[in-house]
């Protein structure tokens, strides 16, 4: 009786949770980062902010953020008016130090997505991380796009049942994007499929270059609305097409690196957390890997694992079981945890 009254409460609070978020702007509490038209005034004009808008600056701190050459680049925007943005945003936003005593208290206030697995959870350290960058990567069948679509559910349950209580914005690149797979995944938790697909905006990226306009289109939904989740699945299968061979190289990097510069800067702003999809390749040396002998790494060199904060690999199980492996954090220890594919979504594995 006690479980069946647990199970009806749980209901009844994700119902409530995820009732399609209605948009929030006017509510302070629910959007970390200021709005960009709280700078008009002391010589910053309605027409500027336009133009910022424009550009794609919709907060005070993407304009904190931006190194001067970049609002420069802006048509209309002086270097007296460039200078005039970067000291008032400054007044706005802290940029100076802080102790180590403030960081840590903050980071003791920071939202993790249950990924739907409690082994899975617990090795990365209560789920995935607000605020900053999580790479998956791994073969095809690995689980990687079955695990952002249960993240993409999750994200919109109450904090205290592993949800961070906001939608969820899916980049699609390879066209595996699918609603009927959240609606499975929401009938684990009694939910209304109606409701979880109402949170959940998707848009298919064709190029690069759209790929990172889609970025922009992001950020400005973020400041409408709560969000909470930002998948890209995958991250490098355009770039493998749009650049090729070594010529291409170089552009490709430089490409890639203001992709991710603008992934990291959308989690720093409005707080989510940002999920990315990678492929592998072989490595032709043969060379013996950190993976315990496979010969795989993931593509995108050394801009995509320094943009990274986390890198978690996927490999293959028996049957539906996965090995997720911590390849890189700040501070998780290197470890492994299995976890299955479900028709619900991501879970633990039945004995």
């Amino acid at each position: 009786m006690g479980k069946g009254k647990e199970c009806l409460r749980m209901s009844a609070v994700a119902t409530t949770a995820t009732a399609t978020l209605e948009d929030d702007a006017a509510d302070a509490s629910h959007l970390q980062a200021k709005l960009i038209t709280s700078l008009e005034g002391n010589g910053i004009t309605a027409g500027d902010i336009a133009k910022l808008k424009e550009a794609g600056y919709y907060t005070v701190e993407s304009v904190a953020y931006s190194p001067k050459k970049a609002l420069l680049s802006i048509k209309g925007i002086s270097e007296a008016k460039a200078d005039k943005l970067l000291q008032e945003a400054s007044k706005l936003v802290v940029m100076g130090f802080k102790s180590a005593t403030e960081l840590y208290l903050v980071r003791q206030n920071i939202v993790y997505i249950s990924t739907g697995s409690t082994e899975l959870d617990r090795l990365l350290g209560g789920g995935i991380e607000t605020g900053s960058i999580t790479e998956i990567f791994g073969e095809f069948r690995t689980g990687k796009t079955q695990l952002v679509h249960s993240l993409a559910v999750n994200c919109q349950l109450p904090i205290e049942m592993g949800g961070a209580e906001g939608k969820c914005l899916y980049i699609d690149t390879e066209g595996t994007f699918r609603p009927e797979r959240l609606s499975a995944i929401a009938q684990k938790y009694n939910i209304p499929a109606e409701n979880v697909l109402d949170n959940v905006a998707c848009a298919r990226a064709y190029n690069t270059d759209h790929q990172s306009l889609l970025l922009i289109q992001a950020s400005a939904m973020m400041t409408e609305s709560r969000y909470a989740l930002l998948i890209v699945d995958s991250a490098m299968a355009l770039y493998r097409t749009d650049f090729s061979g070594r010529a291409e190289l170089s552009a490709r990097q430089m490409h890639l690196a203001r992709f991710l510069r603008m992934l990291l800067r959308i989690a720093d702003e409005h707080g989510v957390a940002v999920v990315i999809t990678n492929q592998v390749v072989a490595q032709v040396d043969g060379a013996a890997s950190m993976f315990g002998g496979d010969q795989k790494k993931p593509i995108g060199g050394n801009i995509m694992a320094h943009a990274s904060t986390t890198r978690l690999y996927l490999r293959k199980g028996r049957g539906e079981t996965r090995i997720c492996r911590i390849y890189d954090s700040p501070c998780l220890p290197e470890s492994e945890a299995m976890f299955a594919i479900l028709p619900d979504g991501i879970g633990d594995v039945k004995e």
